[in-house]
This record gives structure tokens, sequence and C-alpha cells, in this order.
């Protein structure tokens, strides 16, 4: 299939849903010129998948796409807590909590918020960044088939507008195809895990009464437990715009065709608690809640990434989290391999590393799904038998910012330690992501986190004084790899100053001698706890053993 080929890129992405679109941003970023394909003819209109935490929150800050993010997320900007109860009418309505962040303390952690932006938002600001770095969007293109050889990927791709047919030759392929994959069908990787959770039809409606109903409460979700009439309730403007879960049965017969307007209409005023309501009804959308993790992440030079890789529970918006941060992993492996900077054996630490967080990560979702009794989800009572009750909060944060990889493109990270800590634990230990410390760049007269540090080139981090910065260099050259080095200090030498009196070695878990050096993606991929001999041989090893340089 080589011969006549129409389009050479490095990479092609198939699916240009949110995964999609952010596995685009990121290695443009990195400077990779690619092509995207999309079946759809444009980006999603049903708002969902809408709460990106505050690690993915942290990938558009160092991608220059916050500020933008949120701009498009504002008119949720104060929607904070989870709400439950019977009805909204009645007197039996609790928090299960009122702020995701309560007294702040997340801003030790990071120098980002969590944010709620629907995917109908936020997918149109990626798409009109991603083609000025190099990305060639096409909507309305199906990918109908493809193979691989040793150095390369050959799709046969359809303009359904046109009909045009087109071959497009690629370094590499990333399929963001979602949970029903044909990439993943292809390549029989298969699936493990529960399988299906629960099934629910997501209604978009109008109704200008309901915000005198919901009064001065600003929630992410209100779960309404009616046993009639149960379901989740979403804001989408706080006005006028709305959506509802109402739970789906097919196992009992239940069709799509059973969601009639005047049934949905009814449903909602049963489950609000006002008969009388307005409700106008603007669109439906079926969606199915899942529990399934490929077996493999890759097979060759195809990649799977986001819900082509895995599924999970919506509650907490897990999946989607995961999946822009397997893009973001991803992304720069495939550009240091691309560039010279890595062997082929880099792309294979893709799925050391990400595989066990979802395979954590997709059972922490169905977890939270039964703490919050989310509406439709019937656990398995021999499973939950043996899960520990938890709070509603409880190790949200350490799920979507302290897992840690014990295995991968990482030097003395601890492969017993688990995935997901109980506790936020961010002190530099190999594999986790680097700490989050405030700086002043006193050459720009900037104020950065070391959060800021990360995303083009490797890091190492030292005290000022030390031989470590002057080792980088040698080390950069002689490999032919960016390696950028700061002394962290507050003398006439230092890069960079903290702030507040941080000290950037107690932080990292090493030394005013030691070292730490951290990947693109902003996680240690070494620490050194003191001095060595010499800096220079050490760091060379180091580096060489992360980018497969054997």
């Amino acid at each position: 299939m080589k011969e006549n080929v129409d389009h050479r890129v490095p990479v092609l992405i198939v699916g240009g849903s949110l995964v999609g679109l952010c596995t685009s941003l990121f290695l443009g970023r990195h400077g990779i010129t690619h092509m995207l394909v999309e079946k759809h003819a444009g980006t999603s209109l049903h708002p969902r998948g809408r709460g990106i935490n505050v690690r993915t929150m942290e990938l558009f800050r160092v991608a220059r796409v916050e500020d933008r993010i949120r701009e498009a997320a504002s008119v949720l900007a104060d929607n904070h807590g989870i709400l439950q109860g019977g009805s909204l009418t009645g007197d039996d309505q609790e928090w299960l909590f009122e702020q995701i962040d309560p007294g702040g303390a997340l801003a030790r952690f990071s120098p980002s918020t969590w944010c709620l932006c629907s995917q109908n938002d936020i997918e149109p600001v990626l798409m009109s960044v991603t083609p000025t770095l190099g990305a060639d969007l096409r909507f309305s293109t199906e990918l109908l088939s493809f193979e691989q050889d040793e150095s390369g990927v050959t799709a046969l791709v359809k303009n359904r507008e046109t009909g045009e047919h087109s071959t497009v030759r690629a370094d590499y392929l990333v399929a963001a195809d979602g949970p029903r994959s044909p990439v993943r069908e292809q390549l029989r990787i298969g699936q493990s895990g529960p399988g299906d959770l629960f099934h629910n039809v997501s209604i978009t409606f109008r109704s200008r009464a309901l915000a005198d109903v919901i009064g001065d409460k600003r929630f992410i979700v209100c779960y309404l437990t009616k046993p009639d009439a149960d379901g989740a309730l979403l804001p989408v403007d706080n006005r006028e715009r709305w959506v509802f879960h109402a739970p789906w049965h097919p196992d009992r017969g239940e069709t799509l065709e059973d969601f009639t307007d005047e049934r949905c209409v009814e449903h909602i005023r049963r489950a609000v608690g006002a008969p009388d309501l307005d409700v106008e009804i603007t669109g439906k959308a079926p969606w199915h809640a899942a529990e399934r993790v490929a077996q493999r992440y890759a097979a060759g030079r195809v990649f799977l990434a986001g819900d082509s890789a895995h599924e999970m529970s919506p509650t907490g918006a897990f999946g989607s989290n995961t999946g822009i941060q397997d893009a973001h992993n991803l992304a720069w492996k495939i550009a240091a391999v691309l560039g010279g900077a890595a062997g082929p054996g880099l792309l294979e630490t893709y799925e050391a590393e990400r595989l066990p967080v979802a395979r954590a990560t997709s059972e922490r979702a169905s977890a939270r799904s039964a703490e919050h009794s989310h509406p439709g989800y019937e656990p398995d009572p021999d499973s939950a038998a043996g899960t520990p009750a938890r709070g509603p909060q409880s190790g949200v944060l350490s799920v979507a910012m302290g897992y840690g990889y014990g295995q991968g493109a990482v030097v003395g990270a601890d492969p017993e330690l688990p995935v997901v800590p109980e506790r936020m634990r961010l002190c530099g230990d190999p594999g986790t992501r680097a700490p989050h410390l405030w700086l002043r760049d006193p050459a720009a007269g900037e104020r950065k986190s070391t959060v800021d540090l990360y995303e083009r080139s490797f890091v190492l981090l030292s005290s000022e004084g030390t031989p470590w910065s002057g080792a980088a260099g040698p080390v950069a050259k002689r490999m032919n790899v960016r390696l950028d080095a700061y002394a962290i200090g507050t003398g006439p030498e230092a890069d960079l100053i903290p702030e507040d009196g941080g000290d950037w070695a107690e932080a990292h878990g090493t030394t005013e001698a030691g070292a730490v050096l951290v990947r693109p993606d902003g996680f240690v991929a070494w620490r050194s706890a003191g001095a060595v001999a010499d800096p220079e041989s050490v760091l060379y090893k180091v580096l060489t053993t992360v980018l497969h340089r054997h």
C-alpha cells in the first residue's frame, strides 16, 4: 500500500473529539505536523464531558490555552458543588460537597484550578488553535482501513461529502476513535473489566422557571432520587438551558423511541417536583457508562488514546481527563522519537505507564458512582461488599494528579507503590508529577510555577553553585537533545528564586547538593539525593536509559 500515496505526515490522528483534538494540540506544541480525520462534520453539539480536573488544566496552562478555555467556561464559573435530594422543591436536599476546593487547599499543589467547561464549548477552542500549530484537520473524513509495516502506517480515508478516497502515509497512527473503536477492533485488542454499568438518555431542554425553583444554589450536578423520576440535572447557563440525564433500561426492553418528548417532560417535572414547570425538549442523546480497559495500548506503530483505550463511569469526570493525559504522555514521546532524541523503545513506555493508571482510575470512577448513587447505577453487591466506605470527595485529587508511574521512562521509581495513593504525595519521587513551587525569574521579572517550566524539553533542577547545571550543556550537546538547566537559589548565580522562602530541594525530596530531572510532561524522570563524583557521566547515563538510546 505504499504506492500512490496522496498525503505524507508524521502522525495521523483518527478521531476529532476531545482527546483527538488534544492530541493534535500537544503534538503541535512539540512542532510535529500531523493530520486529523473525523467522520462527523463538526465538533460535539451536545453538552457533555465538562469536568476538567486540575491536572488537565495544568496541561492547558502550559499549552497556552487555559485562559481561552476558562473564558469559554465563564458562564458556569460559580458552579461548584454536587447536590442530592428527592426533588428540588422538597426539604430533603443535601450537599454531597458544596465546594470543589474548600479553603483553597489546592493552591499548595498546583498553579491551576478545576474548571467546568462542556465538550461542545472546549472543542471549538482547540479547533481554533491547532491549525496554527501544524494540524491538518479534516472533518467529514472517515478512516476506511489501514495497514502498517516496519516503517509506517498507510491509511485509506474517505471524504464523506464528496465520496473521494485518498491514501495517507504516516510514521504513526493515534486512534482516538471512541469506545467502539474500529481501529482497536481491527488490531484485535481485547478489553477487560465489568463492561456496561448503566445507560442514560441525556435530554437537553429549556425552562425559564427552573432557575426560580433552584434559587441561589449553584451546583455542578444535582442527583434527584425520587424512585419514579430519578435522574441528574445539570445547568448549561443557570438561566434557561439545562440537561437532564434520565435512566434508560434497555435490558428491560426500553428503546430510545420510548423516550418521547411527552415522557421526558413529565419525567423532568416529577424529578424537579414542579408539575407545571415549563419544559421545552431541544435534544436527546443516549450514552452508556461502562468500565472497560484495553488489554494493550499499542500494536506496532498504532496507539490507542481516550475512550478507545478505556471507558469509565462519568461520575467524577475521570474518563475524559484520563484520555487527555494519555495524549499528553504520548505526544512528547512521539516527538522525541521522530526528532531523533529517543529510540523507538521509548514508545513502549506509553502502555507501561498509562495502562495501570486507566485500570486504577476506572475502578475509582465506578466506586464513585456507587458513593453518589448515580441514577441508573446498580452496583454488583458482591463487588461492592468489599469496598471501603469513602466520603464524597475522598481521594479525588490523588486520582486526578497524584498517580504515579512505577515503571516506564523513569529511573529509580518504586514499582511496588500503588498507582493511585490513598493520600496526595507529590514530593519529587521518580515517576510522579513534579511538585509545584512558585519561582521568580530575575532576568525576565516574571513569576512562574515550576509546572510552567515543563513542556518541550527535559529540565534539570539544582541549587546554584553546584556542578549540575554545568553538566547539562555538554550532555545535551553530546546526545543532541534539548535539556534546560535551572540553578535555583537567592544569590547572584541563580536562574530562578523561590518565593516566600520556598525550599526547592525539600519540596523535591532531595538536598541542596542534589538534582532532579523532569520530563517534558512534568513527571520526574530521576532524582539524585546529593552530589556525585561525575555529574556529567551520571546525567548522560540516566538520559540514555530514559530515552532508550542503548
